[in-house]
């Protein structure tokens, strides 16, 4: 099928409120509406709202008065974050999705459009994973509460839809990378966390970076300007409850991962691997065929490239010299 193109007339007329539209994905989400012709995106400040209070999704709503909502607001983390805080993944992630969903419902709006998790897929689910296999086993432990409290959206979607007619979608994207990501070391996902480890190495002149795990484990990884070209083509195009994924079609070793990486940021000693720590889940890789057929999306950045467009940003930013 070939690329459904973006539609001035249906977006000029829209308002659009992006919670998380001031964060990594966010912030090219809002780019791409913008450039889509909306006449006015709302971006929302986690100090003016407290979307885990009812209240102040009830407010936000009232302030900004959409057309259409896309819901990117999220507590993320890596393993070791997850880890460490179950309980907070679980509720501010579930109180922020039901309640503002439930308000959109009460308050009309035109559409609302969940970003999910890959993290909500079975530990041991057949690859590619299939949308039609959400519920086939429990998630991998270390991500399941987070995993969890994000799926529960897909059964507001569809009971929604199904009693009151509401509209509203669900997406769920491979785990996202590019320039601006998260850099923090108490949270920071895989491919961030390695890139300043490798710059670190290299400007430093060490001989070796330690990584978690086997390097057994595999992912698909999707640049985020992929993400949010997909993410603004589903909101105008696809209008169903059942779960789409949004991917790259390339699943990486861990292992593999690491030798890219040093490659893009020129580093190259040795790694360490502390196998006393979790891979994670074992395999991720998505059927991305739905997307194509429902909306026309089709990813365009292959790993090499975001890879190494992401370690010069890093690199040329100077976050490596202040954290």
């Amino acid at each position: 099928m070939a690329s459904k193109h973006i539609s001035k007339d249906y977006w000029n007329n829209k308002r659009v409120l992006v919670t998380g539209g001031a964060g990594f994905l966010g912030t090219k989400v809002v780019e791409r509406l913008v450039a889509a012709g909306v006449s006015e995106v709302f971006v929302p400040r986690s100090n003016n709202y407290n979307l885990v209070k009812l209240e102040d999704a009830v407010r936000l709503l009232a302030d900004s008065r959409p057309n259409i909502v896309i819901h990117l607001a999220a507590k993320v983390g890596g393993i070791m974050a997850n880890k460490l805080h179950p309980a907070e993944y679980f509720y501010e992630n579930l109180m922020m999705g039901v309640q503002l969903f439930h308000s959109c419902w009460k308050q009309e709006i035109e559409k609302f459009v969940s970003v999910g998790t890959v993290c909500s897929y079975p530990k041991y689910a057949d690859t590619p994973f299939s949308e039609d296999a959400l519920w086939d086993g429990y998630p991998e432990e270390t991500n399941a509460p987070y995993g969890l409290a994000k799926k529960m959206l897909l059964i507001q979607s569809k009971t929604y839809r199904e009693q009151y007619g509401f509209n509203s979608i669900n997406l769920l994207p491979a785990n996202l990378y590019g320039p601006n990501d998260n850099f923090d070391d108490s949270s920071s996902h895989v491919i961030p966390a390695l890139i300043k480890k490798c710059v670190k190495a290299k400007d430093e002149h060490l001989d070796d970076v330690e990584v978690w795990g086997t390097g057994s484990a595999s992912r698909e990884f999707l640049f985020v300007d992929d993400a949010a070209t997909g993410i603004v083509a589903a909101t105008e195009f696809y209008n169903d409850s059942e779960p789409v994924n949004l991917g790259s079609g390339e699943e990486v070793t861990i292992k593999s991962l690491v030798s890219k990486i040093a490659m893009a940021t020129g580093y190259d000693g040795r790694f360490i691997w502390d196998s006393s720590k979790p891979d994670g889940q074992p395999r991720r890789k998505l059927d991305t065929s739905r997307a194509l057929k429902k909306f026309g999306f089709e990813a365009k950045t292959k790993l090499d490239i975001g890879l190494k467009e992401t370690a010069d940003w890093y690199v040329n930013s100077n976050l490596s010299r202040r954290q």
